[in-house]
């Protein structure tokens, strides 16, 4: 079976993180590609693992790579 894509929770779970912040950050933007289908909210892993390579940094105060 294909690579389906993830819940929130799942997501959440996946990235270290607190359900509420992915919920926040769907709102405010700055987070993760999502995808609405209806009222439900997925995330492919794929892109998960590029919104973290997004994140990569070589010290506190460098912009992304």
């Amino acid at each position: 079976m294909p690579n389906l894509p993830l819940t929130t929770e799942q997501a959440a779970e996946l990235l270290g993180l607190k359900r509420t912040t992915l919920e926040a950050w769907r709102c405010r933007g700055g987070g993760p590609q999502f995808i609405k289908l209806g009222r439900a909210v997925r995330y492919r892993q794929a892109d998960l693992e590029e919104w973290i390579e997004s994140r990569t940094r070589t010290s506190t105060s460098s912009e992304a790579a």
